[in-house]
């Protein structure tokens, strides 16, 4: 696997991406490893995201899968948790998955979404 120095800079590439999504968007796993530099790290951020160190910090609630789907392991209080942090940040959900057209972030240089 990765050593501990390979795999601390790859969690700290993760969770600088997910700082960057504003509150209301979500984004997904696989989008989060694209940005983090790999588009093959889809498991590896849910990985990072579970070992959150700065859950006020680091909005790992805002982070769902291709589906729009929340995480039934929720690291932080489970899957109703996180929908509650999503639905207090405006991000509603139709037949329990948001809807990636109008919630998903996108990441637009020198642009705030």
């Amino acid at each position: 696997m990765y050593k501990k120095e390979e795999k601390e800079n790859v969690f700290n590439k993760i969770y600088d991406v997910v700082k960057e999504i504003p509150k209301g968007k979500v984004a997904t796993y696989g989008q989060i490893a694209s940005l983090a530099g790999n588009k093959r790290w889809a498991r590896v951020v849910g990985y990072a995201l579970h070992a959150n160190p700065e859950p006020g910090i680091i909005p790992c609630h805002r982070v769902v899968n291709r589906y729009g789907e929340v995480s039934r392991a929720f690291a932080f209080g489970g899957e109703n948790r996180q929908i509650e942090l999503l639905e207090s940040e405006g991000v509603a959900f139709t037949d329990g998955r948001v809807d990636l057209e109008r919630y998903q972030w996108r990441r637009v240089y020198g642009i705030k979404d």
